[in-house]
């Protein structure tokens, strides 16, 4: 009985459908400077055009609740787009078979290059996407481009072949303004490589290679986001990202919306915390229009 019992209340996919998604959380409204509730921020993330939800990868709880608000949204409207940093245009065409269901789950993931933590935290939204006829987008640039330009600079992007030049962006704007001086900040934190730390002036060169790569990343999730949102059914796009990539509407977030000025979009920052009974937002309510507090796991 106890082994029935535990079963029954773990995440269970049956038909595509994740039956149990709840995770301990709160949601904070920081426009209004007041907590809300998660059906509240459902209602206004499905009317807008554009929402991103910025994670912590390594997050349960953030990824539970990604799949709650897909659901939340499929309550009030049809037409929706998922978009995912964790998926590289190249894939796109083996993610297409895959949800029109010409090929199976296993050529799926052979050819898609799916993250570590894939089967438990975005195979559920997959599957959810899937289940409702809803277009996923590959919208990251391939890795292996990514990497190029760290070593090489923007030329690593304009020197790819006709066949590939399309995984990227068209256009590259790389300002040093708020975002990169923030990015340099996260880099002096956490310095790629092994070995001696770098001298400064190794860091800021690194900085500032990492930083293009960076920008492409952006540059192309944004592009692939417009592209979605520009279909003749208007859809609502769904982004879920690294919360770097749109906290502060910065990064993918403030290239979409050079792309798309005026479009109705959403920022929301998921925070783990060690306790949701002692949170003061006040110092994050500049990381989103909302805040997505999740209890963090030992």
């Amino acid at each position: 009985m106890l082994a029935l019992l535990l079963a029954l209340t773990r995440p269970i996919l049956t038909d595509t459908t994740l039956v149990e998604t709840w995770a301990p959380h709160r949601v904070y409204d920081a426009h209004h400077k007041r907590y809300s509730d998660f059906e509240t921020l459902a209602a206004l993330a499905a009317r807008s055009d554009v929402v991103f939800l910025g994670e912590h990868h390594d997050d349960p709880g953030t990824h539970r609740m990604e799949l709650a608000l897909l659901q939340a949204v499929a309550r009030r409207r049809g037409n929706v787009v998922l978009a995912l940093e964790m998926f590289e245009r190249d894939v796109q065409p083996i993610l297409n078979q895959y949800l029109a269901g010409t090929v199976d789950e296993g050529a799926f993931l052979k050819g898609s290059r799916p993250w570590p933590n894939y089967a438990a935290d975005y195979r559920p939204l997959i599957e959810f996407a899937r289940l409702h006829g809803w277009r996923v987008v590959a919208a990251n640039v391939p890795r292996r481009t990514a990497s190029a330009v760290a070593s090489h600079g923007l030329d690593a992007v304009t020197q790819l072949a006709d066949s590939t030049r399309a995984w990227a962006a068209a256009e590259f704007r790389c300002p040093k303004d708020d975002y990169f001086k923030r990015f340099g900040v996260a880099m002096a934190q956490h310095p790629t490589g092994s070995g001696p730390p770098p001298s400064p002036g190794e860091l800021t060169a690194m900085t500032e290679r990492f930083y293009l790569a960076q920008c492409v990343k952006d540059e192309t999730m944004a592009e692939s986001i417009a592209r979605a949102r520009s279909d003749a059914t208007a859809p609502l796009v769904i982004q879920y990202n690294g919360d770097f990539h749109s906290d502060f509407s910065e990064g993918t977030a403030a290239r979409l919306k050079r792309r798309l000025p005026d479009a109705k979009v959403l920022i929301i920052s998921a925070i783990p915390m060690a306790s949701l009974d002692s949170i003061e937002p006040k110092p994050m309510r500049k990381q989103a229009d909302w805040l997505l507090f999740t209890m963090k796991q030992p």
